[in-house]
């Protein structure tokens, strides 16, 4: 669907000739001489790079419309994740590399939003944080309070975050998934 740069909004998707963006910050220029522009940054929903790009004002570009569907992972199979549409109870599974980060952070039966154009998943959406187990950790020793020290924890996902010295084997804590660090105890 072609509508005009004019109306660009964020979180926009648009699909260009060198493929399939998200719109991150757009602004409206008008220079006191010559045509109006729009500058904008655009954000690659492959391969997650973003760009800077200006089109003139009243280009017409293309719209992608990207289907948002909330999605249960259900279990791994192979080199794919299996998920479940949580309205049509359809399966569908996914390669890995269309998934990104994300199966770092969901275990079985976890929630997360999938972002399809056509037949292909362009992006997850997963909670701001997720409560992991610690499967692996160093003791803690008494007296080992120094401000700040971390140690390393591998998580029941296999991912490995730092954690603060008293955080023991077996517990709950809470991980950001925007950046992959501790935020507390669950």
């Amino acid at each position: 669907m072609a509508f005009s740069t004019n109306d660009i909004k964020n979180g926009m998707a648009l699909n260009l000739p060198d493929g399939l963006f998200s719109v991150v910050e757009f602004q409206h220029v008008k220079p006191g001489k010559g045509g109006a522009f729009v500058r904008t940054k655009l954000r690659n929903l492959r391969t997650k790079a973003v760009v800077e790009r200006t089109f003139r004002a009243g280009e017409s570009v293309d719209q992608a419309i990207i289907d948002k569907r909330e999605m249960q992972y259900l279990y791994k199979d192979g080199d794919g994740y299996v998920f479940m549409d949580n309205v049509s109870y359809d399966q569908l599974s996914i390669p890995a590399k269309s998934l990104g980060e994300a199966p770092m952070y969901l275990k079985e039966g976890d929630s997360a939003v999938l972002q399809q154009y056509g037949d292909e998943i362009v992006d997850v959406d997963l909670p701001a944080a997720v409560e992991l187990t610690i499967t692996e950790t160093e003791p803690g020793l008494q007296g080992d309070r120094v401000s700040g020290a971390r140690k390393p924890a591998t998580l029941e996902t296999g991912i490995v975050v730092q954690v603060p010295l008293f955080i023991e084997q077996g517990e709950k804590i809470k991980v950001d998934t925007r950046t992959g660090e501790y935020i507390t105890r669950a």
